[in-house]
């Protein structure tokens, strides 16, 4: 007896089944579909999809899988997830800077309206509602540190400058900042500006 042959999966449900793999709060932008068929296609399961409210559309090509809040409602997705999708299937690096980096240490309290990330691809600006998140292209050396402790804080120090770094910001990053990142900061330390010196080895000191 001959057995039905199974019909090949359709490109909706591989997209739907990838979605969904990711989990919800993901972001995704038509470039992470691409392997599953061609451009115009993967922009008709999207927009079906954005359509029957499976997904939902922030921007021009880029969707979220909204995480749901039982009092809140569909919540919005972290600056972070949309920078990593803008960032494309490559993944190229990226680095918080300026006010958001800043805000990310605990050195500010004021949450910025615009999500700064520096990145080595190109650059690209999304306005999601109230925020707005921007890659900005630069150079090798601001991303020499990209993804470590350290050149988090190059950005975040640098937003607040050198005349603002109380010492009780730095009590707040040796509370908060973990003890064996701390003590990798010595590593970097040529990356950073000569007045950040004193506060990357104190760091480490307290941390060893």
């Amino acid at each position: 007896m001959k057995t039905a042959k199974r019909s090949p999966q359709s490109i909706d449900s591989k997209i739907l089944n990838r979605i969904r793999g990711k989990g919800r709060g993901a972001v995704h932008v038509p470039g992470d579909f691409l392997d599953l068929g061609s451009r115009e296609a993967v922009d008709l399961v999207l927009h079906r999809l954005a359509r029957k409210e499976t997904i939902r559309r922030l921007a021009r090509g880029v969707y979220d899988f909204p995480k749901q809040h039982p009092v809140l409602g569909l919540l919005s997705p972290s600056a972070d997830a949309v920078a990593q999708a803008l960032a494309g299937r490559d993944r190229t690096r990226l680095q918080p800077a300026g006010a958001y980096a800043a805000n990310a240490l605990g050195l500010s309290e004021q949450v910025p309206a615009k999500a700064v990330f520096l990145t080595d691809g190109p650059s690209r600006t999304v306005t999601i509602g109230s925020m707005t998140i921007q890659l900005r292209r630069t150079t090798p050396r601001n991303m020499a540190a990209a993804g470590r402790l350290s050149g988090l804080l190059i950005q975040g120090l640098r937003e607040l400058g050198a005349e603002h770094v109380s010492p009780a910001r730095i009590e707040h990053l040796k509370r908060t900042l973990p003890a064996d990142q701390r003590r990798e900061l010595l590593k970097d330390l040529a990356l950073a500006p000569a007045w950040m010196h004193t506060i990357f080895r104190a760091l480490a000191e307290e941390a060893s």
